[in-house]
C-alpha cells in the first residue's frame, strides 16, 4: 500500500478570507484516506502566474478556479492542463468564456423555465473600428426605444448581457427612465428584462457540486446585510425545486459552483440571474453563510481529487432537449428529470457515501476552527482590504459574531 499525495490548487484573484480558512481546515483534517489499495493524503497550493511550456505537466489533480473568468493567462493554463493532463477544475473554462447571461437565458427558456420576458438592444455607442461605419450604414436598423419599452412593459430592468456584480443594472419605471438609462449605457450591450412584480421571496441558491445552500437575499440592503440570517424562510418543496433548477443549470453548462437568483411571485419561481459561475465567497458579504462555502469547497474538491473524477470536456445538451420535447411531462417533472442528469454526472450518491465514510469529522473540526484566532484573523484581513481604517474593528467584530451564530446553530 503506497502513500499517494493528491494536490489541490487554488487559482485566486482578490480572494483573501476563504483560502486562509480552506488551507487551515485541510491541515486540521489531517486526512489519510484508504483508496484502491493506497493511502491518500492531500496538499493545497496557491497557483502562481508565470511563463510555462505547453508540455509542462500539471502538478495538480484539482484546481478551484476563481480567476479565469477574467484573467486570460490563467484561463489558458487551465485549458491546457485539462487537455493535456486531465486536470479537474471547477468551473469549465470554455463554458465560462462563452456562456454569458444571454446564452443562459436562451438555454433555460428552451428547457421551459420561467424566465421573465427579455429583449437585447444594440449598444448606444461603439469603438470606432475600420469596418464599423460600413457595417452600421448597411445593416443597423433605426429603432424606437419607446416602442420596445411598450412591448416589454414597465417596470423592467436594464442590465448588461454578460458579467455580474450589479454592474450597470437599472430599474426602469417609465419611458423617460428607459431613454436616460440607455443614454448612459455607453458601449455595453444591454438586456431589457421584465420585472417580476409583487414577489414575496428573493432567494440565492448556491450550488457547489451536489451541495446546496438557500439564502434569503435583500438587494436593497447594504452589501454586508444582503445575505439574510434566515434558516426556515421557504418550505421543503421550494427548496427541492430551487436545488433542481440550480443543478439543471450547472449540469447543462458544466459548472460545479454557481449561484442562482430566483424570485417567487404568485407561488411560482422565476430564475432571473443564474450565470454566476464565480459566486461571491467573501466573509464580508456571506458572514453567517461563509463557513458553509468553505466546507462545501473542501468536501467537493477532496472528493474529486481522491477519486480522480473525470472532467467532462464536452457539453452534451441532447439529453436535456429530449426531456424538454416530451409533452407528457409537466414542467416540474421535466426539471426533476434535468436535475437527475446532473446528479448522475456529479456522482451524487458516490459523493455522499465518500463524505459519510471519510469526512464525517469535518463539521466538528470546522465548528472548532471558526471560533479560533486564525479564523478571526482571516475575517480581519478581508475587512482591512475593503473597509476604511476606522471601520475595521467594528466590521471584523460584526462578521465574526455572525460566524459564531452559525457555530451555535
Amino acid at each position: 500500500m503506497a502513500q499517494v499525495v493528491r494536490r489541490i490548487g487554488l487559482s485566486l484573484g482578490a480572494d483573501i478570507c476563504w483560502p486562509i480558512c480552506y488551507e487551515a481546515l485541510l491541515r486540521r483534517l489531517d486526512l489519510h484516506i484508504p483508496f484502491e489499495g493506497d493511502t491518500l493524503t492531500f496538499d493545497v497550493e496557491r497557483v502562481s502566474i508565470e511563463p510555462y511550456d505547453l508540455k509542462q505537466p500539471c502538478r495538480y489533480d484539482v484546481v478551484i478556479d476563481r480567476l479565469t473568468h477574467w484573467y486570460h493567462t490563467s484561463r489558458e493554463w487551465i485549458k491546457k492542463s485539462i487537455l493535456l493532463d486531465d486536470l479537474y477544475v471547477f468551473n469549465n473554462p470554455w463554458s465560462l468564456q462563452s456562456m454569458e447571461k444571454q446564452t443562459s437565458y436562451c438555454a433555460m427558456m428552451r428547457l421551459g423555465l420561467n424566465i421573465p420576458d427579455t429583449w437585447m438592444v444594440p449598444p448606444k455607442s461603439y469603438d470606432d473600428t475600420p469596418d464599423l461605419q460600413h457595417t452600421l450604414r448597411s445593416y443597423a436598423r433605426m429603432f424606437n426605444l419607446d416602442e420596445v419599452g411598450e412591448k416589454l412593459g414597465y417596470p423592467m430592468f436594464m442590465k448588461p448581457y454578460d458579467g455580474g456584480g450589479w454592474r450597470g443594472v437599472s430599474r426602469i419605471d417609465n419611458a423617460d427612465a428607459l431613454r436616460a438609462a440607455y443614454e448612459q449605457s455607453g458601449k455595453l450591450v444591454m438586456h431589457l428584462q421584465k420585472a417580476v412584480q409583487d414577489y414575496d421571496q428573493f432567494v440565492r441558491c448556491v450550488g457547489l457540486g451536489p451541495q446546496f445552500r438557500f439564502v434569503s437575499y435583500d438587494p436593497d440592503a447594504p452589501l454586508h446585510d444582503r445575505y439574510r440570517i434566515d434558516d426556515d424562510f421557504i418550505g421543503d418543496e421550494d427548496k427541492s425545486l430551487l436545488a433542481d433548477i440550480t443543478m439543471t443549470i450547472n449540469a447543462f453548462f458544466g459548472w460545479d459552483f454557481n449561484s442562482c437568483e430566483s424570485l417567487r411571485a404568485g407561488g411560482e419561481w422565476y430564475p432571473i440571474d443564474f450565470a454566476n459561475p464565480c459566486p461571491d465567497s467573501q466573509v464580508t458579504s456571506l458572514h453567517y453563510h461563509f463557513p458553509w462555502i468553505v466546507n462545501a469547497n473542501l468536501r467537493w474538491s477532496i472528493f474529486c481529487a481522491a477519486t480522480k473524477k473525470r472532467f467532462r470536456q464536452a457539453l452534451d445538451w441532447q439529453p436535456f432537449y429530449d426531456i424538454a420535447a416530451d409533452d407528457s411531462l409537466s414542467q416540474r417533472e421535466k426539471i426533476r428529470a434535468y436535475a437527475k442528469i446532473g446528479h448522475e454526472r456529479m456522482e451524487t450518491e458516490r459523493f455522499e457515501a465518500f463524505c459519510a465514510e471519510h469526512l464525517g469529522h469535518l463539521d466538528e473540526v470546522s465548528r472548532e476552527f471558526f471560533g479560533s484566532d486564525v479564523a478571526r484573523d482571516a475575517v480581519r484581513q478581508k475587512v482591512q482590504a475593503l473597509f476604511p481604517a476606522h471601520e475595521v474593528d467594528d466590521f471584523t467584530q460584526l462578521f465574526f459574531e455572525r460566524i459564531q451564530q452559525w457555530r451555535a446553530s
